[in-house]
């Protein structure tokens, strides 16, 4: 594939986007070595590693497109940056709410957010055992009080943060797919449009991305 950005054609701009997909689609999977004094952020940690990293990915390649000279002026180029920017700047603001998710877990037990921070001894747990009505099994429930003493929280407290975490996770979860799933859209119209004009006053000839994004604004108001 060529470099220059300003003679991709519409099914190598398709191809762009259908990486970006499958990075961004990654992110839920992805997997971080959690010691077991930390088990209850196991969930999102993956997802907090792999985030950065694909979201430097989609800026390089929106900012390559944005330092092309000529800049990139064709309907199919413009699309595709359309999509870029959308999914760029979705992704950013999901991960920028994981990663308060994560801060208000560890100020809840109170370690230092850095994941190479030590983990406290004590949590500060307030709540006895004998509070600790889940509807758990007894295996269930011994395996939460052994999870619980090896981070140094008490039970209650475990089940909220890794409740917590399991949020979060879900959270970002969705956000990714949302993410992916317009790109591919996105990828697929470039490929069945070739080299006809995509962008006009038709709202349907916008990006998936960009209307799902409209969307949601629309939602919030």
């Amino acid at each position: 594939m060529t470099n220059d950005r300003t003679t991709l054609t519409s099914s190598e701009l398709a191809d762009l986007l259908t990486d970006a997909a499958q990075n961004v689609a990654g992110i839920p999977a992805a997997e971080y070595p959690t010691a077991a004094a930390r088990s209850y952020l196991h969930p999102v940690l993956g997802p907090l590693a792999a985030g950065p990293r694909v979201i430097t990915g989609l800026n390089d390649q929106f900012e390559g497109f944005m330092a092309a000279e000529p800049r990139p002026t064709g309907s199919a180029a413009l699309f595709a940056l359309a999509s870029y920017a959308s999914a760029l700047g979705w992704l950013t603001e999901s991960f920028a709410e994981l990663t308060a998710s994560v801060d208000e877990i560890c100020t809840r037990v109170g370690i230092p957010a850095g994941p190479s921070a030590p983990i406290a001894a004590e949590s500060g747990g307030t709540k006895p055992d004998d509070e600790f009505d889940f509807a758990f099994s007894a295996l269930e429930l011994e395996a939460v009080r052994n999870a619980a003493e090896a981070a140094g929280l008490a039970p209650v407290d475990y089940v909220e943060v890794l409740s917590q975490s399991l949020l979060a996770t879900a959270r970002i979860t969705d956000a990714c797919m949302e993410i992916s799933s317009g790109l591919l859209d996105d990828a697929n119209l470039l490929r069945e449009a070739s080299d006809r004009p995509l962008l006009g006053d038709d709202p349907g000839s916008l990006p998936a991305l960009v209307r799902s994004l409209l969307a949601r604004m629309e939602a919030t108001e």
